[in-house]
């Protein structure tokens, strides 16, 4: 698991929001989060893309069981890239929602396949 950041939650509950949260990147291919999540969250899609692009079946299986919903493990590896290089994760737009009493910075991430 990449990244030292705790997030507030205990290593199985970080451990379950991370796998779904890259689940529902690379189903939508765009999504909501704060600033610290999308930096944890990048290196795992991108690993999950790489993985995608080998399309044998250890592969397959490999991302399977890291990604919680079999349709989009199916729609990873049955995407006809132009340009194999070209699959990244990036960051979109920076925002900041100010409340009472904090800041929180919020990121839209894009999963860019192909």
């Amino acid at each position: 698991m990449p990244g030292t950041r705790k997030l507030g939650k205990t290593t199985d509950q970080r451990k379950a929001m991370l796998r779904q949260q890259v689940t529902d990147l690379l189903d939508m291919g765009r999504m909501e989060t704060t600033v610290f999540r999308a930096k944890e969250i990048a290196p795992l899609a991108e690993k999950m893309i790489t993985l995608g692009k080998k399309k044998d079946m250890a592969a397959y299986r490999q991302a399977l069981s890291f990604i919680t919903r079999e349709t989009v493990a199916h729609k990873l590896y049955s995407f006809k890239s132009r340009n194999k290089t070209s699959c990244f994760i990036r960051f979109v737009f920076r925002m900041f929602l100010i409340s009472a009493d904090k800041v929180t910075p919020i990121v839209y991430k894009s999963a860019i396949l192909g």
